[in-house]
């Protein structure tokens, strides 16, 4: 992939994965065209750009008179577009990764409690209009929380992964790294009963003599399997079923419920990176306010002299 295509790329990912609004999206291309241009001057660009390099960039939006929450806007949408080339392999590094923000809260995205989370479950399970349809939808619900997947790679997951009730699941992540990640009594189930559905219309598929597909969830479009456009656009009819905002539910959302949730009954942090398949605990690092609350209730909870009287 050429460079000129990192930004709409990118683009594309923010408004599928994480359903970005339109006017975030227009907020990062400015951000991001402002970048590349500038670097653009400098005989650089996002491929060949280096710590440095990004760090004179920033000087140069100080010197321009740029307000602090502007320059952390930039370097904000810079350092996400380097987490997405280097998950999508298209950088081995990520050269902002170390660069601390002027003043930037580090705030966690939004997220979901467990009884909303429960609620959304549920809904998934009871949507469609036939039971393949439930079957298929409460085996993405169940997944996706169990696991933490991406949404691309939960919709293009192969069938060979998921067969014989398996209790660990292989996930190949971006830029072609693989892991493992334990799937919970429920997830097992939801994932018995979506096979056996299936397998039933994929042996009718065979019987019209049409291919067979390698995708645990297939579709008739242009890619094979389900699109993550599409699910994104189910997950918001779980959600008004549901009863939760849809405005707060994405299939991002649910990764970060899987890790804040994990994290919030006394998972490691290292564990929890090696489950969402972060190169770098950095990266992991955003969900740790979780823990530091946790040890303050339990401080203020235990300790003697937190107490009162």
């Amino acid at each position: 992939m050429s460079t000129a295509q990192w930004i709409p790329r990118f683009l594309e990912a923010m408004a599928a994965e994480r359903g970005a609004a339109g006017n975030t999206l227009a907020a990062y291309e400015r951000d991001l065209t402002h970048a590349a241009d500038w670097l653009g001057d400098q005989g650089r660009d996002f491929a060949t750009a280096m710590q440095d390099d990004v760090e004179a960039y920033l000087v140069h939006c100080d010197r321009q008179g740029l307000s602090r929450a502007t320059r952390a806007r930039r370097l904000s949408a810079i350092k996400q577009l380097y987490r997405f080339a280097f998950e999508e392999g298209l950088r081995g590094d990520n050269p902002a990764v170390q660069i601390a923000g002027p003043g930037r809260d580090r705030r966690l995205p939004k997220t979901l409690s467990v009884e909303e989370v429960d609620r959304l479950l549920d809904a998934g399970a009871a949507h469609g209009r036939t039971a393949v349809d439930r079957s298929r939808n409460a085996c993405l619900m169940q997944l996706l929380y169990a696991t933490g997947m991406r949404v691309t790679e939960l919709v293009s997951l192969p069938v060979s992964s998921a067969r014989g009730d398996p209790r660990m699941l292989l996930i190949r992540g971006k830029g072609g790294k693989e892991r493992m990640v334990p799937l919970s009594p429920p997830a097992r189930a939801a994932l018995a009963d979506w096979l056996v559905q299936r397998e039933a219309g994929e042996e009718a598929k065979q019987a019209a003599g049409k291919p067979l597909s390698p995708f645990l969830f297939p579709s008739r479009g242009k890619a094979g399997h389900l699109t993550r456009h599409a699910f994104y656009m189910a997950i918001k009819d779980f959600a008004v079923a549901a009863g939760v905002s849809p405005a707060k539910v994405t299939p991002h959302t649910l990764r970060h419920a899987f890790a804040t949730h994990l994290l919030a009954n006394g998972a490691d942090l290292r564990a929890i990176q090696t489950l969402l398949g972060h190169a770098d605990v950095a990266t992991t690092e955003i969900y740790t306010h979780v823990l530091e609350a946790r040890l303050r209730a339990l401080v203020l909870d235990h300790h003697p002299l937190a107490r009162d009287g």
